[in-house]
């Protein structure tokens, strides 16, 4: 079965405080962003041996400073977009290849609640997505 992942900084991540600051500047009412990146793997029925293999795949996760989250469903969460490059890019992990899907951008508003359809479309067409290059997925 094909599984979404998403790896996130679970340190300061100056990317996502510089978002959320330009998109405050651009109209779009957003407190604070989280972003992270969202790969597919086939998980062979086995998802805790597919969270050890790419825990240990240094080249897209580090225990210091990643969080791992295996996601319910392979679309985004509710307050967030996904950033799609229109050619996916296809990597080799330990034991099985992947595909990094997307950066996932959750934006979320006062109180921690996420933002509503028309302010993640406004933060994408305004600052998140290049449609030249990239599409948005919410």
């Amino acid at each position: 079965m094909t599984r979404a992942v998403a790896i996130a900084l679970k340190i300061p991540d100056n990317t996502a405080f510089t978002a959320a600051v330009a998109l405050r500047r651009l109209g779009v009412g957003v407190e604070r962003v989280e972003r992270s990146e969202i790969y597919f793997f086939d998980d062979g029925g086995d998802v805790p041996a597919l969270i050890e293999r790419i825990t240990a795949d240094e080249t897209i996760f580090n225990p210091n400073t990643h969080r791992l989250t295996v996601l319910d469903e392979a679309a985004p969460r509710p307050g967030e977009v996904w950033i799609e490059p229109l050619d996916p890019v296809t990597l080799s992990v330990s034991k099985g290849d992947g595909e990094k899907a997307a950066t996932s951008w959750r934006l979320l508003g006062r109180n921690d609640a996420s933002l509503d359809q028309e302010a993640l479309r406004a933060a994408a067409e305004r600052l998140l997505c290049n449609p030249a290059i990239e599409r948005a997925v919410y």
